[in-house]
């Protein structure tokens, strides 16, 4: 490229503008794989107050199987509310689903502790080896 100094007619215009479709493109593709690596959240459905820890294990693992216990004594596997007669069946077929033996028991501050116990042994029966009881790290009460 060559400068020509004068004024000649002939000059063609320097084009000065940024194509903004490829920057586009590539904010699209970015959000998308933000949106699907964000949907392992664990959200259980019920509205559950967690009971307050000085510290919580902050390791999750890909695929864990949420039994949520509200203080009413109703049942929720993985955010679905379950009838007492077929939480150990479901508790078997999501683990089954999500080929893990992991559990994890979240249960409200005022729920029944021996309810949690029963919830525990039935999702033993049903294939689970590992288990995990939610909290959240704050001031005890």
């Amino acid at each position: 490229m060559s400068m020509k100094v004068g004024n000649d007619d002939n000059d063609e215009d320097i084009v000065a503008d940024i194509n903004m479709t490829p920057l586009i493109d590539v904010m699209l593709v970015l959000l998308i794989i933000f949106m699907v690596s964000s949907t392992a959240a664990l959200e259980s459905g019920m509205d559950i107050e967690l009971p307050k820890t000085a510290l919580t294990n902050e390791k999750k693992e890909a695929e864990i199987l949420v039994i949520s216990l509200g203080k009413d004594g109703k049942v929720a596997v993985q955010g679905k509310a379950v009838v007492p007669e077929e939480i150990t069946r479901k508790i078997a077929s999501e683990l089954k689903n999500l080929k893990t033996d992991s559990v994890i028991l979240e249960g409200d501050t005022a729920a029944n502790l021996g309810r949690a116990v029963e919830l525990m042994d039935m999702a033993k029966v049903a294939g689970a080896k590992n288990f995990s009881i939610a909290a959240e790290e704050g001031k005890k009460n």
